[in-house]
């Protein structure tokens, strides 16, 4: 933003520290006039003088100053020292004002060299709390978060890119061999087109999904969690019972406020998730919900293999999967399920909590805001 050129806060500072000595001097002056000067009298009767029409004795005359002698004798002083006040309170203002503002500009520096791109540097001022160490600690965290979100964001992109590319290079290919093998099967190759051709679709519908919720632009209603768990469940059933796993609802009305739409998609993503990356046969699914105080809480838990505990928390980035969570059937994913539901739980403003269970499997806990 253009500005017109103005005094700095340094000087700024040192004036109206120079103002406030100034003023504490003559209000010094004025308290020694009010008190003081004020009751010396003009003129001064003194005893020593002879009276009026007596004869004048030869004995020592005593001189006693008056209100104009004391003016005189005290005017020219006091400007002087007002003058020393004056230069005392502009030094001694303009260098304790630089002392003061130095954290600032520091600060300054640091927002300069942030804005050239640079988020690695921080500003770590030393010293004892207060506002400037403060704002200082705040900016820190700050560009903390921001390099975290830029490094997050360009890993998506890369890792967007890449599974993006693939289905566009499979189809490339086909093509290819649809064109140069005329003995080629056409049913075949347009089986294969059309299922590349769904996941490019259902990667850019999540792509899409994902961008919806970090903006919040949607409309909030009162939700009830359990109902969303149910239709969840009713929908992934013929899933489950494909791959012999128990699907069990368990718990009661657990009501938040937000989107219908991006709860039901949390929900199933979640169940589906917990599905799929189960045992090969007999494994469990358990979706419970419940309501604590002002906090409506999800709860989906799964068995299978056992996941690292130091890989637990990368689940929720994009295109991230677990070791052996990797699926090459029909229901393999885009690698966005959890990202997608981190996203709409921050939407939300609620937290959300991946624990690796003791025996194998994830426990997946949604707690988001109730309502009364």
């Amino acid at each position: 933003m253009d500005r017109e050129p103005g005094l700095s806060v340094r000087l700024k500072l040192t004036l109206s520290y120079a103002g406030f000595v100034m003023l504490a001097g003559g209000l010094l002056l004025g308290t020694v006039w009010v008190f003081l000067l004020r009751y010396v009298p003009e003129v001064v009767d003194n005893p020593q003088l002879p009276a009026p029409g007596r004869a004048r004795l030869p004995v020592p005359v005593m001189f006693v100053p008056n209100r104009s002698d004391l003016l005189r004798a005290f005017a020219p002083r006091a400007a002087v020292v007002l003058a020393l006040l004056l230069v005392f309170g502009l030094l001694g203002g303009w260098i304790l004002a630089g002392r003061m503002l130095a954290p600032l500009t520091r600060i300054t520096n640091a927002t300069r060299v942030a804005a050239d791109g640079s988020l690695s540097h921080r500003i770590r001022l030393e010293g004892r709390q207060d506002e400037f160490r403060e704002l200082s600690d705040a900016f820190d965290s700050m560009l903390a978060q921001l390099e975290a979100n830029v490094a997050e964001q360009q890993r998506f992109a890369a890792n967007a890119s890449h599974e993006l590319r693939t289905p566009l290079a499979i189809s490339r290919t086909l093509l290819d061999v649809a064109r140069n093998g005329p003995t080629q099967d056409p049913g075949e190759i347009f089986e294969r087109l059309h299922a590349v051709n769904q996941r490019a679709i259902d990667l850019t519908e999540a792509l899409l999904l994902l961008s919806r919720g970090d903006r919040r632009n949607f409309t909030r209603e009162s939700v009830d969690l359990s109902l969303l768990a149910e239709e969840a469940a009713e929908t992934l059933l013929p899933l489950a019972e494909q791959r012999r796993i128990t699907l069990d609802v368990t718990g009661g009305v657990a009501r938040t406020i937000g989107s219908a739409e991006l709860l039901a998609r949390m929900v199933a993503n979640l169940v589906q998730n917990a599905v799929v990356h189960n045992l090969p046969a007999g494994g469990t699914v358990t979706v419970h919900t419940e309501a604590r105080g002002h906090t409506s809480v999800l709860r989906v838990e799964n068995t299978g293999r056992r996941l690292p505990p130091e890989l637990v928390p990368a689940l929720t980035e994009p295109f991230r999967r677990g070791t052996e969570r990797v699926r090459t059937d029909g229901h393999a994913g885009v690698g966005l399920g959890l990202a997608i539901v981190h996203s709409i739980v921050r939407a939300h403003d609620g937290t959300l909590d991946l624990v690796p269970g003791p025996a194998g499997g994830l426990l997946v806990t949604v707690r988001l805001p109730g309502t009364p």
